[in-house]
């Protein structure tokens, strides 16, 4: 039976606390002594999405999840507003983000991916002398899944694995942008980013699209870094056989060291090939289905 559907306990008055009327006492009550209820409650909203059903309502999440609407809608501001629901555009439902990801990130999530993606990435490194990433879209914004560099090199700015990056705002996101279908890039500009590394305005479409065209049809995108002067950034989109991105890899060089034509020559067919040896090497894992926004 669908858990959707199941019968709703008679509910009983709320309080500002979020005690509705549902029976929470899911242990015994020594237990709950020592539990934060309202923690509890905001885990059951997160668990009421599943892959079959990865975009709810308000009342088909409280369903689920067993709380009463006022709950569920304190619950989901407060987890909109933290990063890890996000409404979806033009509509009454919701949706997980990958900022998920987060509370297990480096043990379950994305470990098949960044286990296809690490050896790819040392490759270039070790090719290129330089740094590498390489992320996806969550939402308004990339989300590196891995990072590499060469040697003890720093660069003038780090970024960590799980770090959101505006997408509309920095080279690595709009290699990806360029090549997102129209209903997909519709959607992800009309969501708002994370305030990451980089807090900026969203460019305005009249300068915006003509860029992500340009890099459309070169393939590939070559700039100083939107972030952190002094960086030359070179990204290319990861594609699926039917040309849709599902990641990007950026490399990384320090101005002083390589002009854009000394990166052309020498970088942007080793990271063509890269992008190419990841989209092959998910594909053939059946691990291709990742968010188009």
């Amino acid at each position: 039976m669908d858990t959707r559907t199941r019968p709703r306990a008679a509910p009983a008055k709320g309080d500002d606390d979020g005690q509705d009327g549902r029976d929470d006492r899911r242990d015994d009550p020594q237990r709950s002594k020592s539990s934060v209820q309202s923690l509890a409650k905001g885990f059951r909203v997160l668990e009421a999405f599943s892959a079959d059903v990865e975009e709810m309502t308000l009342s088909e999440i409280a369903d689920v999840a067993n709380l009463d609407a006022g709950t569920t809608f304190r619950m989901l501001n407060t987890l909109v507003d933290l990063g890890y629901v996000m409404r979806v555009p033009d509509s009454r439902r919701f949706r997980l983000t990958l900022k998920v990801l987060d509370l297990g990130f480096n043990a379950v999530a994305r470990q098949d991916l960044r286990t296809v993606v690490r050896p790819v990435l040392r490759s270039l490194v070790g090719e290129l002398g330089e740094a590498a990433s390489f992320g996806v879209l969550d939402g308004g914004d990339i989300i590196y899944i891995e990072r590499m560099r060469a040697g003890m090199t720093r660069l003038l700015v780090e970024i960590r694995v799980g770090t959101p990056i505006p997408a509309t705002m920095s080279v690595i996101g709009r290699a990806l942008l360029a090549f997102l279908p129209k209903d997909a890039l519709e959607r992800t500009l009309a969501t708002r980013p994370r305030q990451g590394v980089l807090a900026a305005p969203v460019p305005s479409r009249a300068k915006l699209l003509p860029a992500l065209a340009e890099i459309r049809e070169r393939g590939y995108v070559l700039q100083e870094s939107m972030i952190a002067g002094g960086l030359r950034i070179l990204a290319a989109p990861v594609l699926d056989r039917d040309r849709v991105p599902f990641g990007v890899i950026s490399i990384v060089a320090l101005m002083s060291c390589s002009s854009d034509k000394e990166m052309r020559v020498r970088a942007v067919e080793p990271l063509l090939a890269a992008t190419r040896s990841i989209a092959r090497a998910l594909e053939a894992s059946g691990s291709t289905a990742l968010s188009h926004a």
